[in-house]
């Protein structure tokens, strides 16, 4: 079934009230969607259409052909019109007056004269009389379909599929997103602190103190940091860890945006004040216009979360 969508939505089947639902709502997307198999069975129907259009072609002039071959040899056939005059006359040109004729002054409009050139009442050609009739029945059906059963989605609800459809690819691409981040593209996440803030004291309060002061690992509110102190500093630390020092890597039980929230948490905490603050260890780390979270603003972004 979903091949049979997929080639109608690429033949623009799909605006059919039967397919309209189903199908998939761009064909780029479809044709994307597609492997192997399916789009060699796309190839091949075009390719049978493709012949399908050119033995039509082929027997269209064959039969005109045989018409021509039989007229001359047959020379009472002459007067006779030949299929395809008759198909044209039927179909396509309707029945035209001679130029002249008693038929052709008949519909001379008098009151159509510019310049000498006259208008003819001609009839309309049958082949836009069916164009016409075709398309009252279509307003008939599309109306009966979208208005009295209801049974197609009317513009409103199509704009609305659309807005969750997009709603849904919009969440696809945040989440590859943050399933990418890493030292090269991780950022100071402010609305991630709370979250950051328990995932801390979870797993880093037990060596750090639950203020950062430290324990068994550095203190984390001083401006002295062993493996640099910006955000990309902090995130490789703790997703590759350090484990000469008993830090285990992180990136095993946290995903990345677990770990962006965690090291904005921990950047947070430089110039707050905590209870038993460790000695300090490392160097020097000065903050440079770049980092995100400035120390005099650390302690009102510490008490917002807590």
């Amino acid at each position: 079934m979903k091949k049979l969508i997929a080639i109608l939505s690429l033949l623009g089947l799909t605006g059919i009230p039967a397919f309209s639902q189903t199908a998939e709502s761009s064909w780029y997307t479809t044709l994307s969607s597609m492997d192997s198999s399916q789009l060699t069975l796309l190839v091949i129907l075009g390719v049978v259409l493709i012949v399908i259009v050119l033995l039509l072609v082929l027997m269209i002039y064959l039969m005109s052909f045989m018409a021509t071959v039989l007229r001359k040899e047959n020379p009472e056939l002459a007067d006779e019109p030949s299929w395809w005059e008759s198909f044209k006359e039927r179909w396509v040109t309707g029945k035209l007056a001679d130029v002249g004729s008693k038929e052709e002054k008949a519909k001379v409009m008098s009151d159509h004269s510019y310049d000498g050139i006259t208008e003819l009442d001609n009839f309309m050609p049958p082949w836009l009389q069916w164009v016409f009739i075709g398309t009252i029945a279509f307003g008939v059906i599309y109306f009966v379909n979208y208005s009295v059963l209801g049974v197609g989605p009317t513009g409103v609800e199509e704009y609305e599929e659309e807005l969750r459809l997009e709603a849904l690819a919009a969440e696809a691409r945040k989440a590859s997103m943050l399933a990418g981040i890493d030292e090269n593209t991780v950022v100071f996440d402010e609305a991630g602190l709370p979250a950051g803030k328990t995932i801390f004291e979870t797993n880093c309060a037990a060596c750090h103190a639950a203020d950062g002061g430290g324990g068994v690992g550095p203190n984390l509110t001083d401006a002295y940091w062993i493996h640099g102190g910006s955000i990309q500093d902090i995130f490789a630390v703790v997703k590759n860890g350090v484990v000469e020092k008993g830090m285990i890597p992180w990136q095993d039980q946290l995903s990345p945006e677990e770990m962006q929230q965690v090291s904005s948490f921990i950047l947070s905490l430089k110039g707050t004040t905590p209870a038993n603050p460790k000695e300090a260890q490392g160097e020097l780390y000065s903050d440079s216009a770049a980092d995100p979270a400035p120390a005099a603003d650390s302690t009102a972004v510490i008490a917002s979360i807590q």
